[in-house]
């Protein structure tokens, strides 16, 4: 598939047109690919707003899709859940539709999610589970929270897939189906309009084809210029932490996270090992439960005492414990969190990026998750491994990158590129060097 960026430039050549590129991005959404993958279509709008564009916008009427936690004008937002079926309809759209609108995306509709964006692995009760792109033979997990958005551009169904990062929500996604997924510096994109889970962790951000397309995304989505690297991979000091995100790494993620570095070092990228040892505190830190769970509580008591049935129990089950957390465990978490940055800062500083393996495993199988309490033991540890490496970044206010390592067979794998908040511009340049080094090898 053509990402945006060509697709862009063939629009200006005259090559292609908006109307034809809208109707491949339908007729891909209306495939088995993306079964479950909408909740709320929105084609015809989305051939509407095609057809108003023009090829010198920056999306020029290309598609694009929306987490359902997002506002659209008119319309609920359920948030993947069934209990705000009936809420007021929204007043306006989302800053982050907005921007996209604005720029002339077309919305393909509102894409299906992990209740309240509370889990990684993308599983819905309500909606079905929208299918791993990359196995068209056995039905895979989709990663999540932003299942939906990311089948929707793996699948060709939208160059972009608007969502949300809290612990990885963007970056777990488009590792498992072998896209790219930016999560920004937090602070740089407003949330207005976006369902919270936590509201110190939740990013918006969105998955793209590839790099040079998450740069235009991210453009648009900040409102603000991305200074491009033109510099080689020699030009960059990079690291490998060798704790933590190394740990129990899938045979298949080990084999192709040391081919990538191996691509990398043969393009010239200098890359050294070392060691974070901040990272053994994490567990502490979080001990009393952590910033998402306690947010996510104070957001949904009322509506947990009034619908609590009607949630998937396992969201239920994690946004419950935040009621355990006491208001001054709450206020030392914070301050936990500003002295661990510092120490953690203080560590990456002479680096320009770091890398390390998205997620420790390749996507299992959706039977083995599949809701059921007789599979809860199994959701949970698959969710605390997609987690585990993406959070990092999310309790450090950080930005990362995951790109697909080149896999001749097998399932996806992502590779991250991050370092700590405002770093976002290096990161992507180095990205977009990585990603030319890896496709060209």
């Amino acid at each position: 598939m053509h990402d945006l960026y060509a697709t862009r430039l063939a629009l200006r050549a005259g090559r292609t047109d908006a109307r034809t590129e809208i109707e491949h991005a339908i007729t891909a959404a209306e495939s088995p690919a993306c079964n479950h993958v909408f909740t709320h279509p929105m084609f015809d709008r989305a051939r509407e707003d095609a057809a108003r564009a023009n090829a010198e916008q920056p999306l020029a009427g290309l598609a694009f899709s929306a987490k359902d936690l997002f506002d659209i004008e008119g319309q609920t937002t359920p948030a993947g859940s069934k209990v705000l079926a009936h809420a007021p309809a929204a007043k306006a759209d989302a800053i982050a539709v907005t921007r996209l609108r604005a720029a002339g995306g077309a919305l393909m509709g509102r894409t299906n999610m992990t209740e309240f964006a509370f889990s990684g692995v993308g599983v819905n009760p309500h909606h079905g589970t929208p299918a791993n792109a990359c196995d068209t033979a056995t039905p895979r997990i989709p990663g999540g929270s932003s299942s939906g958005a990311a089948v929707s551009v793996a699948s060709g169904a939208a160059f972009i897939g608007l969502g949300s990062d809290t612990g990885g929500s963007i970056r777990i996604p488009a590792a498992l189906n072998g896209i790219v997924g930016f999560k920004s510096t937090a602070r740089l994109v407003p949330a207005d309009g976006a369902l919270p889970l936590s509201t110190t962790l939740d990013t918006v951000c969105a998955m793209t084809r590839s790099v040079r397309d998450a740069v235009i995304t991210h453009e648009i989505l900040a409102g603000r210029h991305v200074t491009r690297g033109n510099a080689p991979l020699a030009a960059y000091r990079l690291a490998v932490p060798t704790n933590v995100f190394l740990d129990g790494l899938e045979p298949a993620v080990a084999a192709a996270l040391d081919d990538a570095l191996a691509r990398l070092r043969a393009a010239g990228a200098r890359i050294e090992e070392i060691t974070l040892p901040p990272l053994s505190e994490l567990a502490s830190i979080n001990a009393t439960g952590g910033f998402s769970a306690a947010e996510a509580y104070a957001w949904h008591r009322l509506l947990l005492e009034r619908s609590g049935a009607g949630y998937d129990p396992r969201v239920a089950r994690r946004i419950v414990n935040g009621a355990h957390m006491k208001a001054h465990e709450y206020i030392e978490l914070i301050h936990a969190r500003h002295a661990w940055i510092e120490r953690m800062e203080a560590l990456l500083s002479p680096f320009d990026a770091l890398l390390s393996p998205t997620l420790p495993i390749t996507a299992p199988t959706i039977a083995s998750v599949a809701p059921g309490a007789e599979r809860d033991d199994e959701f949970f540890r698959i969710n605390s491994l997609l987690l585990r490496n993406p959070s990092i970044i999310n309790m450090l206010d950080g930005c990362a990158i995951s790109i697909p390592c080149p896999v001749t067979e097998g399932l996806p794998v992502g590779l991250m590129i991050w370092h700590a908040a405002l770093h976002d511009d290096p990161v992507l340049a180095v990205a977009a060097q990585a990603e030319q080094a890896l496709q060209a090898a």
